[in-house]
Parts: C-alpha cells; sequence; structure tokens
C-alpha cells in the first residue's frame, strides 16, 4: 500500500509438483490479458499501462505447466500513493522554537487539527517528516509503523508512509494529533553523536484523503509542548506526566519541496517481538537491574511506575561490571580532535502521572542493551513489571540451520538475533554506540544475510543511500547514510575525506548488489547501481595509479608497469581487529601496509563490474573492466608472489584472500593452501582473521582439500573463535573475538553481525546448500553437504524466490543419507560425499552413499534429527 512504483514487478511460486511453467496469464480488476508463453515466474516486467496516484489495482495469475493448467491464484492487492507534487495539497509544518535546547536534550512536539466529517468513507493517510513522527486520530495511535519515516539520505530520499485511517475515524468532530522528535533527521548520530545534520528545524506533512474530502497539514494547524520533555534516538526519552496541560499556538508553514518524497523498497519498522526478563537483581540499595537474558534493540515497556511524582531512570547496557551493575565503559565514544570521552547516552526517565495502569514506551530512542539499571523505584520490581520490545525493520525470515552439536546451533542463533538487531532502517555496525550503516561490515554479511531473511528490498534502500552519499570522483564513503555529508562538515574535515575510499568497504557498490542478483535475480538492482560501481572502480583504478603509500617510502620516479594497478596508497581500514590487534594504536593500525588488499578487491570490483556489464548490456564498458580486472590480477601476482611461490605479507587473511578471489595460479593453490594450514596451526589451531576475511577462511580451507581443518576451527571453543561466544554466554556476536574476557571483563562491542558471517558455511557447506552465479535467484542450485567435525546430522532450509529448499543429512557408520527438497520450477545438482552426482528436479529426493566410518568416540555422542 503506498507504494510508487509505477511499474510494479510480479512474482509468484508454481502449483506444489510442477516441474516447469510454460505459459502464465495474468488478470486486472478482473480483465485477462492475453497468455504470455514464459517460463518466467521471478520479477516479471510489469505488462499494464503504468500505474496512476491513488489507483488500487487486484491481480491475479494462473499458469500452465507440466500439471496442466492450473487455477487462478488468490487475487493479491497493490495500492498507489501519492506520484507527483501537485498530487499534494498539504504544506510542511513546524512548530515555532523561539529558542532551541541543545541536542540531546530537545522535546517532542504535539501538532494538531480539529475536523468535521459528514460520514466516513474509505480513508488513507500520507505522512512523512523531517524528525521522528506519530500519528493519532481521536485518541488513536495509527498503524504500526515505528520510528517513521525511517533512517535515509534525507537530501537525496524521504519516505513517504500510507496508512489505512478508516477505523479510527467518526461522524462529526475529529482530532488529528501528530508526536514529533528530532530522530536522525536533527538529532545525534553516528559514533561522533554529530546533531543537526539534514536540518536545524523538525516538520511534518500530512494529507487525509476520506472519500472526496482533503484534511491536510497547514496554516491552521496548531502545536504545544508534549510530556515528552526530552527525545534522542542516543541520549534517550524523558517524559514528565506530571506537566500542565499544553498551550496551543500556530504552527510555521515551511518551503521542503516534494520532489524527494517516495516510497520506500523496504519493510517498515516495527515492533517485532516481546521479551520477558529472566531475573531482576538489587546490586545496590537504590538500584535495581533488569536482565532480559538477550541482548537486543529497541526499548523496554515498563508498568508499575509507582505513584506521581516517582522519577525513574533507566539506564541500558550490554555488561554488568563485577558488582552485578550495568557499565557501558567498554563502548564510551570519544571526540575525535579532543580525544575525550562523552556519555553513550542510552538513559531513558520517566516521572509517573500516577495514572491507574500507567505504562512507560519511549518510542522516539532505540537502545541496544540487554540489562536495565532502574533507580527511583521505591518497591521490588519483578519480571512482570518490564518487558523487553525487540524493534527492528520487519524482514521476512527466510532460512534456518540445525546440527547435532548444538553449540554450533546457537552460534547460529545468536548471528540471527546480533543480525536482527542491527537491521533497523540500515544494516548498522551496532545497535548502540555508532548505529552507522557501515559499507565493510554488510558486503561480507550479504551472503548470509540473503540466506536467512528477505532483505531485497531493505538492500536496494540502503544501496539508494550508498549512491546518493558518494563523493563526485566516485568514491563511495565508509558508511550510508553519512550524516556530516549534507551539513559540509565532511568537506571541512581533512580527516574525514583522508579515511574515505577503504578497500573491501567501498566495494560493497559492486559486492551487494551482485549478491542481490545471485539471490533474487534483480537485475534492475544491477542497473540502478551500474553507475555508481564503474565510478567506483574508476575511483580505486585512480588511486592505485596516483596515491602513494601511507607507509614506508613513497614510490620511485621510474615506478614498474605494474605498480601502475597497486592500490597502496590513501586509507584503508584493512584486515579491521585481526587477533593480535587489540592492544596496538589505531595510528599502527592505520600505518601498515595494505597494498594486497586494495589490489585484490581492485581486481575483485573490477571482475563483477564488468559481469554486471555483459549481464546489462554494456558490453564496451564491461571489456574495459575485465582488462583492468586482468591487470590488477597480474599486478598482485607481480608484487605479492616471491620466486619460490610464497606470498606476502604471510598472514593467515592473505592466503584466505589468495584462496577465495583465484589471486594465485592454479599451480599455486596447493602449495598456498598448505601454507594457510601451516599458519593455523602456529596459531594453536586458532583463526587469525579480521572482519574481510574471516567469511571466507572456512570455505578456502574446504574447497581446497582441509575441510578437516576447517572443522577444527569451526569447533575451537577458545578465543580467537566463534563457539568461545558461546562458551562465554554471547546472546550476540561480539565485535571483538575477546568481548568478554576470561575474568568477565567486556570488551567493545557486544552486539557487531560481521563476524557471524561464518554462518554461510553451515548453510553452504556443512548443509549445502548453493547458488550458482550462472542461474540466479535458486533457478538452478547445488546440494553438495560436506560432513565431518564428528557431525552426525545437519539440515537447513531456505524459502527462495521459486520454494522452498530443504537439505537434511545424516550419518551412521558409514551410511550417509541425505533428504533434498525442490522446489517447483527449479533443477538441483547434487553432489554426495563420496563423489556420485545426481539432478535432482522437483519434489522430494532420497541419497545414500558410504562415507568413512566418525571416529568411536563420537558414535556415542549421536543426537537425534528434530
Amino acid at each position: 500500500m503506498g507504494i510508487t512504483e509505477t511499474a510494479p514487478r510480479l512474482s509468484w511460486w508454481l502449483p506444489s509438483g510442477a516441474s516447469e511453467q510454460h505459459a502464465y496469464q495474468l488478470e486486472f480488476d478482473g480483465r485477462a490479458i492475453a497468455r504470455v508463453d514464459s517460463a518466467d515466474s521471478v520479477l516479471v516486467p510489469w505488462p499494464d499501462q503504468p500505474l496512476v496516484s491513488r489507483q488500487i489495482v487486484t491481480w491475479r495469475v494462473k499458469v500452465w505447466t507440466d500439471l496442466g493448467e492450473s487455477d487462478w491464484s488468490a487475487p493479491n492487492r497493490i495500492e498507489v500513493g501519492l506520484l507527483h507534487a501537485d498530487d499534494w495539497k498539504a504544506q510542511w509544518i513546524e512548530p515555532r522554537e523561539t529558542e532551541v535546547a541543545p541536542s540531546g536534550s530537545r522535546p517532542a512536539y504535539v501538532l494538531r487539527c480539529q475536523f468535521n466529517l459528514d460520514q466516513v468513507a474509505k480513508a488513507r493517510l500520507y505522512a512523512t517528516a523531517h524528525g521522528i513522527y506519530e500519528v493519532f486520530l481521536n485518541g488513536d495511535r495509527l498503524g504500526d509503523v515505528e520510528l517513521a519515516p525511517g533512517f535515509t539520505s534525507y537530501h537525496a530520499n524521504l519516505h513517504v508512509q500510507t496508512y489505512d485511517a478508516s477505523s479510527l475515524l467518526r461522524e462529526g468532530d475529529n482530532t488529528w494529533e501528530v508526536v514529533l522528535s528530532d530522530g536522525w533527521f536533527r538529532g545525534r548520530t553516528g559514533f561522533a553523536q554529530v546533531a543537526d545534520c539534514y536540518g536545524d528545524t523538525v516538520a511534518f506533512l500530512g494529507q487525509l484523503l476520506v472519500g472526496d474530502q482533503t484534511i491536510a497539514t497547514g496554516s491552521h494547524w496548531e502545536w504545544a509542548a508534549s510530556p515528552v520533555i526530552a527525545a534522542d534516538l542516543m541520549a534517550g526519552q524523558v517524559e514528565d506526566r506530571t506537566r500542565e496541560p499544553a498551550v496551543w499556538r500556530p504552527v510555521v508553514v515551511g518551503e521542503h519541496g516534494f520532489e524527494r518524497l517516495t516510497s520506500s523498497p523496504a519493510p517498515p519498522t516495527r515492533k517485532i517481538e516481546d521479551i520477558r526478563p529472566v531475573a531482576v537483581t538489587r546490586p545496590a540499595p537504590d538500584r535495581q537491574v533488569v536482565d532480559l537474558g538477550q541482548n537486543i534493540n529497541g526499548w523496554v515497556r515498563m508498568s508499575n511506575l509507582g505513584e506521581r511524582g516517582t522519577e525513574l531512570t533507566l539506564t541500558h547496557g550490554e555488561a554488568l561490571d563485577e558488582t552485578g551493575d550495568v557499565t557501558m565503559d567498554h563502548l564510551a565514544p570519544f571526540d575525535y580532535t579532543t580525544r575525550e570521552p562523552f556519555p553513550l547516552g542510552q538513559v531513558d526517565k520517566v516521572i509517573a502521572g500516577g495514572i491507574p495502569g500507567e505504562t512507560f514506551e519511549p518510542r522516539h530512542t532505540t537502545h541496544g542493551f540487554q540489562y536495565v539499571r532502574v533507580e527511583g523505584h521505591k518497591g521490588r520490581l519483578t519480571p512482570d513489571d518490564v518487558t523487553g520490545v525487540m524493534v527492528h525493520t520487519d524482514l521476512r525470515r527466510t532460512g534456518w540451520f540445525r546440527c547435532s552439536d548444538e553449540r554450533i546451533n546457537r552460534f547460529h542463533d545468536i548471528t540471527v538475533w546480533s543480525f536482527r538487531g542491527n537491521a533497523c532502517e540500515v544494516p548498522t555496525d551496532c545497535p548502540q554506540r555508532e548505529r552507522a550503516g557501515w559499507t565493510g561490515d554488510y558486503q561480507l554479511f550479504m551472503p548470509a544475510a540473503t540466506f536467512l531473511f528477505d532483505v531485497s528490498g531493505f538492500s536496494r534502500k540502503w544501496l539508494r543511500d550508498l549512491i546518493a552519499d558518494a563523493r563526485p570522483d566516485g568514491c563511495i564513503t565508509n558508511y550510508a547514510p553519512d550524516p556530516v555529508r549534507p551539513k559540509g562538515l565532511a568537506e571541512q574535515s581533512p580527516m574525514w575525506l583522508f579515511m574515505q575510499g577503504s578497500s573491501g568497504w567501498g566495494d560493497a557498490i559492486t559486492i551487494v548488489p551482485w549478491e542481490l542478483w545471485r539471490a533474487y535475480g534483480d537485475r534492475d538492482a544491477l542497473a540502478e547501481c551500474w553507475p555508481a560501481m564503474v565510478a567506483w572502480v574508476d575511483y580505486a583504478a585512480n588511486a592505485a595509479r596516483t596515491q602513494s603509500p601511507i607507509w614506508g617510502e613513497a614510490r620511485s620516479e621510474s615506478p614498474a608497469p605494474h605498480e601502475e594497478f597497486i592500490w597502496d596508497g590513501g586509507f584503508h581500514w584493512g584486515e579491521w581487529l585481526e587477533p593480535g590487534d587489540e592492544d596496538i594504536s589505531h595510528e599502527e593500525r592505520f600505518g601498515r601496509h595494505k597494498g594486497e588488499i586494495g589490489t585484490a578487491y581492485l581486481h575483485l570490483s573490477s571482475a563483477i563490474a564488468a559481469r554486471v556489464g555483459r549481464l546489462i548490456g554494456h558490453d564496451g564498458e564491461a571489456e574495459r573492466l575485465e582488462l583492468l580486472s586482468a591487470n590488477a590480477l597480474d599486478a598482485w601476482r607481480t608484487e605479492f608472489i616471491a620466486s619460490d611461490g610464497s606470498i606476502w605479507p604471510d598472514t593467515q587473511a592473505n592466503h584466505v584472500r589468495a584462496l577465495a578471489f583465484g589471486l594465485v595460479p592454479d599451480e599455486l593453490r596447493d602449495q598456498t593452501a598448505s601454507r594457510l594450514v601451516q599458519l593455523v596451526r602456529e596459531a594453536d589451531t586458532h583463526l587469525g582473521t579480521g572482519f574481510l576475511a574471516t567469511p571466507l577462511l572456512l570455505p578456502a580451507l574446504a574447497d581446497s582439500g582441509y575441510l578437516d581443518v576447517a572443522y577444527e576451527l569451526l569447533h575451537r571453543d577458545t578465543p580467537p573463535s566463534w563457539l568461545a561466544m558461546v562458551e562465554r554466554g554471547a546472546t550476540t556476536v561480539w565485535e571483538d573475538w575477546d568481548g568478554i574476557g576470561g575474568d568477565g571483563t567486556p570488551k567493545a562491542s557486544l552486539n557487531h553481525f560481521s563476524k557471524g558471517a561464518v554462518v554461510s558455511f553451515l548453510h553452504g557447506y556443512v548443509a549445502g546448500i548453493q547458488l550458482l552465479d550462472d542461474e540466479p535467484a535458486y533457478r538452478r542450485f547445488r546440494v553438495a553437504p560436506r560432513p565431518g567435525g564428528g557431525l552426525h546430522w545437519a539440515e537447513a532450509v531456505h524459502d527462495s524466490p521459486y520454494g522452498r529448499i530443504e537439505s537434511a543429512w545424516r550419518h551412521e557408520g558409514r551410511r550417509f543419507d541425505l533428504t533434498v527438497t525442490v522446489p517447483p520450477g527449479t533443477l538441483a545438482e547434487i553432489d554426495l560425499p563420496d563423489g556420485s552426482t545426481a539432478t535432482a528436479e522437483p519434489g522430494t529426493s532420497h541419497y545414500r552413499c558410504k562415507v568413512a566410518d566418525l571416529p568411536a568416540s563420537d558414535l556415542t555422542e549421536a543426537g537425534e534429527v528434530p
């Protein structure tokens, strides 16, 4: 409802048991169009006239398959929003602020109008804001969208929400109220908590259409202070329920235009899950600590506020100190210029109004937390008094995994929780300290994200922010949206300029659209991102050609020909947070040689862009990019492979990337893999990779004949390892491998999904469900389970664009049994562990082969398939 796409693409699943679609027929509002002979059923182009503003279309489909002609599908409804500026009769309105409080302590305002209806008819309300808004009609909240209108690069796109308001209206007098706060538009954002990035006033735009009657924002509206005396996404929310009734004043009409208004391709943010606390403790007489038992993004809903005037302070954190109290010391941000720390925030306050049944639910802020310190409550709180509210973009779950090792299952679960906690409007790095859409984190997690959730619209929305915030020279910023860009602070800061354009981070503009193509077959996303892809690759190539390294000696006046393609200049985050780097300075990290990383990503991104160019018909540009990719590959081999075939730098990450990106010639792959295993053994069979290489480590080992070593690393439970997090009680993935030290001391963020990208190994190698590049969206896919590590069974389920895929295997003695479900209209290649192959058509198939015995010690621990 409320889309602004005039030619939406259509998709459907085929009837159960069908092998292939031969034709389809569409019907719009009872009008059937001609049958189309085609096997396509995913993202089929709109076949009718372009849609117009407020148009409602009901469509359905029937198909012809090997089973014959189907029935008509159930009807599906599409409703268009307001497409053009002249569709809007509303004006932007603002509260008249005589003075503006400091950021973090600004109030939420109430705006209202009263109107009369002769009769109640179908009603639609269209709304957006500079800030965060909630709509109330006759005292009742409209809709279930949270944090509207969401977080975008507001200077380029501002999302409009469309609501069905029919049920909340009545004949006669009606009241329309809006609660409006700073949000991302004017509030504190990012690690540095910069405010006023997109503007210095909050504003609301709304239009209510009831039958033929239009009620819109304008000069007749009025505003007042609300009981929310402070509301900031990072600082927190403060309410005084004892305040005197509001004094209403005329609003100010603003001029903010309509050209940025659009609908979001992503689902909205909602309250997804309520979480009951597992404990309430009292570490000191003046405070109580609520433990949700799970680290989340959102807020708490609290009842039992006490008598009128009781002042409660709620401090949210991820960890406890040695006394059992909430601590945020491990998260404290600091000013980049002065290096002085400043408060993280995440503190809510409420002064109780003493009303029976009163509850406090701060919907104009969010927090990343597991624990809440409550101060000021005179009684004993119980788990019935406090509820954790999980808030994130309402993504549809599409992937599941389980196996016979419950610790691995637990890590998979905490990865899902971690991504959920960071999928709030944009893919954030962490939900407490920064909440920024970091490019490196999301590009490396994309394969896992597309398996676990439908992130198609979520990712396209974020890519639009990424493109909107790109610099004119093609440089991709470190995160998107980047709020300092529109304020002009970016260009005023040499440090900000210097830190943009990092390899592995900026490459999100090629990698994320490519993964969207692989998972969903979204050619339109490739076309939309194509100009920015090419601009980024050209930026990187120019940087390689012109920038001197910031480490060691400058380039000679007569560089070797291959050095033109060595990207070792400028700033690179590099292999961020490699084990052993935790205690070295940022300056030392940033000053390291990173040419092997920059050149590797120059090769990869130019190769991806070339493939995209071929797919969407830019063959000339594709040929140029293919040559650039080949030159970068030759440069990498010339610079980083020694005469004896060894590669440098001699790190796990560099060897992983060499194998995963095809950087070493085929004749050196065995040597490179062997050295990688040596490096793993020298680390006492622990991983030594940081952000970029960690997702590639286990697949690189498995594909090189070292599946046993991959499983050993997977099962390691001392740091640095994935299961160490499980052993130490993590409920989300940590930023640092040693996020909770052996003494219980927390370090850095405890909710960073990036290291959880290893779950792609569980999906694609343990359970064996694999995408194929030449058949996107699982139209043709591979099931190739790789049993090992003492696992007795494993299973995975994925709801692909064509339907549900299932892979489930069990290993007993030497017998290996595999069951595969293939959705209609697709084919699966089956690769069994004994080397035999088969082709599976739609339906459920069973396979059996003989494999090596499980170790005797494992046979006594076999679990049962759930």
